[in-house]
Parts: C-alpha cells; sequence; structure tokens
C-alpha cells in the first residue's frame, strides 16, 4: 500500500515548506500549492488522500475552493481547514459544506499531526466501507505485504466455520487476530470467550468446561458461556492432558453433559486456538494429542514475528501512541525520525506485547513532546538479554567487538550442530583452516570436544 498523499493548499510559504517537511518525515507524500488555481491543478493531477484547506487566500477563498468542490460531486478525500482568524460561522459554513475538522493558526504540530491521522483513517474507512463493520482500533495495523496477507487470508475464512489455529511466538498478537476474525465472521454478535491452558485446576476441569447441573439450578461452563460464539485456546502448549482429553471428545460428539446432568448439550461452538511454532513436533513433558491438534488445525494460519513486518514499526508506534492518549489519558508524544528508524531494526524479542509495553512507559514516565534516540536507547539497554536466539538479539546495542562475537558464537554452534559434532567437517563448511578453527572456538567458548577427534 502507498503512502498517503497530502495537499496543502496556503498563499504563506513558510507554512507550506513547514507542513511538507513535518508531514514527510511522517511518511507522507506532500504536494503543496500556493492558490486556488495551483490547488485545482494538483488535484487534478494526484487524487489525494487528504486536502489542508487554508481559507483566507488572495484569488479565491478556502470556502469558495471547499464549495465548488462538493458541487462537483462531492469531495472524493476529506478536508481539514485552517485559519488564522476564523469565526464560528465560518467553522459552521465548512462543516456545512463538507469539511472533516477545522484547526486555527498558528498551527500546533501535535495537534494537526493527530487531526492528519483521523482524517486519513475516516478516509480509508469511507473507501473500503468499513464504518459500520469493524471499529477502527480492532483491525489489525500494518501495511507491509505479510500482513495485507494475513488479513486477506483471515478474510477468506471468516464466515465459516472451520475451527483455525493461530501458530506465532509469545507476544505476537495470536488472540488479537483470533478477535478480528471473530469480529468480521458470521458470530460476530455473539460471545468471544478466551480460556488459557494454565488456568485451570484439574479438580474442577469438568465443573468449569461442562458447567453442573443440581437441583433443577444450572451453573453454566465455559461451553455454555461460548455458545454460538467463539472460544479461543490460548497457549495450546499449556493444556494438561486432562484438558486435551475433554476437549478432544467434546469436538468427536458435538456434544457435553453438564456434570450432575443426563441430556447431552449441543456444542454450537467455533473453535480457534493460538500456539508456539513446533507444537506438533513437541515430545517433553509428552505429545500434543495428535486428534485434537488435527481437529483444531484444520486451518492453520501464521501470525509473523514483528521482526518480519518491521517497515510497520512507525505506523505501529503512532496507532499505539493516539490508543493510550484517547484510552487512559496519557500525554501525547511523538516519536522522532532518528527514533523511529532505530526502533525499525530492533528485533523485538517479545513481538507486539513488547512494543506494546514500550510505548506505554514512553508516555507514563517520559518528558517532552518528542521521544529521541537517546530515550529508546535507555529503555532498550534495561532490556537488554544475552540468553536469546541470535534472531532475537538487539546487536545495535553492543560495540562491534561484541556483535560481532556474539555472531561468529551462535553462528558456529548452529553450524557445530548441522556437523553433528564433528570439526573436521564444520571446517570444511565454514571455510577455516582447522587449527584457526580450535583457536576461534575456545576464544568464542564454544564447546567442541565430543567431536574434536574426527
Amino acid at each position: 500500500m502507498s503512502a498517503p498523499r497530502i495537499l496543502v493548499v496556503d498563499d504563506e510559504a513558510d507554512i507550506r515548506g513547514t507542513l511538507r517537511e513535518v508531514l514527510a518525515d511522517e511518511g507522507m507524500e506532500v504536494d503543496v500549492a500556493a492558490d486556488a488555481a495551483q490547488a485545482r491543478a494538483a488535484r487534478t493531477r494526484h487524487e489525494p488522500d487528504l486536502i489542508l484547506l487554508d481559507i483566507w487566500m488572495p484569488d479565491t477563498d478556502g470556502i469558495t475552493l471547499l464549495r465548488e468542490w462538493s458541487s462537483q460531486g462531492g469531495l472524493s478525500c476529506p478536508v481539514v481547514m485552517m485559519s488564522g482568524h476564523g469565526t464560528v460561522e465560518t467553522a459552521v459554513e465548512a462543516t456545512r459544506l463538507g469539511a472533516y475538522d477545522f484547526i486555527e493558526k498558528p498551527l500546533s504540530l501535535t495537534k494537526l499531526l493527530r487531526v492528519v491521522e483521523r482524517a486519513l483513517e475516516s478516509g480509508r474507512q469511507t473507501r473500503t466501507g468499513s464504518r459500520a463493520l469493524l471499529p477502527p482500533l480492532l483491525a489489525p495495523v500494518g501495511k507491509s505485504r505479510v500482513m495485507q496477507q494475513l488479513r486477506e487470508q483471515i478474510q477468506q475464512v471468516r464466515m465459516h466455520d472451520s475451527n483455525v489455529l493461530f501458530i506465532g511466538e509469545v507476544g505476537a498478537g495470536r488472540e488479537a487476530f483470533a478477535r478480528y476474525l471473530h469480529s468480521i465472521g458470521s458470530r460476530a454478535g455473539a460471545p468471544f470467550v478466551s480460556i488459557s491452558g494454565g488456568g485451570f485446576e484439574e479438580a474442577t476441569l469438568l465443573d468449569r468446561l461442562h458447567g453442573r447441573e443440581q437441583d433443577g439450578q444450572v451453573e453454566p461452563g465455559i461451553y455454555d458461556e461460548a455458545r454460538g460464539g467463539t472460544l479461543y485456546l490460548s497457549g495450546l502448549e499449556d493444556f494438561s492432558p486432562a484438558a486435551q482429553r475433554i476437549i478432544a471428545a467434546t469436538l468427536e460428539t458435538g456434544s457435553y453433559v453438564r456434570v450432575g446432568g443426563t441430556r447431552p448439550q449441543p456444542f454450537d461452538v467455533r473453535m480457534v486456538s493460538g500456539a508456539q511454532p513446533g507444537l506438533e513436533l513437541r515430545q517433553v513433558p509428552e505429545p500434543f494429542r495428535r486428534d485434537l491438534l488435527a481437529r483444531l488445525s484444520l486451518i492453520t494460519l501464521k501470525v509473523p514475528p514483528l521482526r518480519d513486518y518491521a517497515e510497520d514499526v512507525p505506523e505501529l508506534l503512532r496507532h499505539y501512541v493516539d490508543r493510550l492518549v484517547e484510552e487512559q489519558r496519557l500525554p501525547f508524544r511523538r516519536f522522532g525520525v532518528a527514533a523511529q528508524n532505530r526502533l525499525r531494526n530492533y528485533p523485538w524479542p517479545g513481538n507486539m506485547s513488547e512494543l506494546k509495553s514500550l510505548v506505554h512507559r514512553l508516555l507514563l514516565l517520559g518528558s517532552g513532546e518528542e521521544i529521541r534516540l537517546e530515550e529508546i536507547e535507555r529503555e532498550l539497554a534495561a532490556q537488554l538479554s544475552k540468553d536469546e536466539p541470535l534472531v532475537k538479539q538487539d546487536l545495535l546495542a553492543l560495540p562491534l567487538r561484541e556483535a560481532r562475537e556474539v555472531f561468529e558464537r551462535a553462528y558456529l554452534q548452529q553450524q557445530l550442530l548441522l556437523c553433528g559434532g564433528k570439526v573436521g567437517q564444520l571446517a570444511k563448511r565454514v571455510g577455516m583452516e582447522r587449527t584457526h578453527l580450535y583457536r576461534k572456538l575456545r576464544s568464542l567458548g564454544v564447546d567442541f570436544r565430543q567431536g574434536a577427534d574426527d
């Protein structure tokens, strides 16, 4: 998806230049016009996604131009009016003609950026007809091809009742995608119930799932609560053998009997699950039931780690800033360009959960309107861990020599495993003389003794 295109119409060159620079830093394409004639020409050349329109201009004022565009079949994009000395009557007239919002000069760049983001979102919803279908904060954010493909896959299966398994790392947002699937599916008006494998005690497991009947009174269970809707199983790897057995039996028969009851209850629930990669290969503490996994994974969708769509990080940062400002009344702050670039190149071992927590801390504990690179470095240094696999390590936080050693150690350890621990084969595989390789392995602390005699 291409960057949004903004048309700035203002007769003051300084304002046009400032807005072009600020909006371009936010990743937007910007066209500028000094008067109505240039604005008409620019709009003809490139249809904008948003117009920032000054009211007082020398040839044709902004209200007249807005009226002209409105009379020509309606506005094709949101228009935000700007004025240094506006009146209530002017604002009312602009709104009547279809303007999205009205902001006064001198412009507050913080307020302007927030209005621009909301106006662009409004335009996107209008174009896709999704206003009534989905609240804007529920749809997964991201313009990368990876995220577009996942949203398209969810759209393909949304109206079917097939069980869906979301595979992804911890913190990648598996439940968020499960909720998205539910919200646009055929069961959207029914309950969405989420349970985790670690939340059950063995003694009360059957009661919690099936419910209980006693003396004519029904104590509903999880199956009852989710009836007609979606039941999300969070973290399949944590479900005990007993829980797996009960759920497998329910899916096999399509019904369940409450504890103390005698009449089977129909199991009218769509099962959506989340699991970490490799569940089907697990052997410890014991394998996950293959029959249950087969039923739960009729459709399997991969939720990518955040590092696989790092180009979406700036948009995600802005999204969660706006969300926290609106929902928790936290002070608004904006990420500087250097800070955004640093976070685009961060490996995010905790994925989306880590990003949300970082934004929350920066708004809650930070100061100043702009979040700078220095503040980001302090936050990332506090989270630094050397126990993560190489792909999740923040090598940019390390000095060059240390970063090189971390990479070489991980690289040679994995290559040694592929060679069955045989250093001779490793030397051929990595293209190093064996004596030099021994010295390198010792200096990096790589244990090669078991296969050293090959």
